[in-house]
């Protein structure tokens, strides 16, 4: 079953509940999301997206995710 923008943004929202989550795509399978947290704060670009990664991690390895583009950033 195709996955969509919606069930991502809740993925996501579980383990960065306070952050600003755009997701867009509609194909099913390739998907770009921003996601802004206070928490990636001190953090390098690969350490934040390895933080939003594991909280996809199941929907990546089962393959019902091929593809998410990401870009995260602490708050301005």
């Amino acid at each position: 079953m195709p996955i969509n923008a919606t069930e991502i943004e809740q993925l996501i929202r579980q383990s960065f509940p306070d952050a600003q989550i755009i997701v867009q795509g509609d194909d099913g399978q390739h998907f770009a999301a921003e996601v802004v947290d206070e928490s990636f704060r001190g953090m390098n670009r690969v350490q934040q997206q390895r933080a939003v990664n594991a909280a996809i991690r199941a929907k990546l390895d089962s393959g019902e995710l091929h593809a998410l583009a990401l870009t995260t950033r602490a708050p301005d």
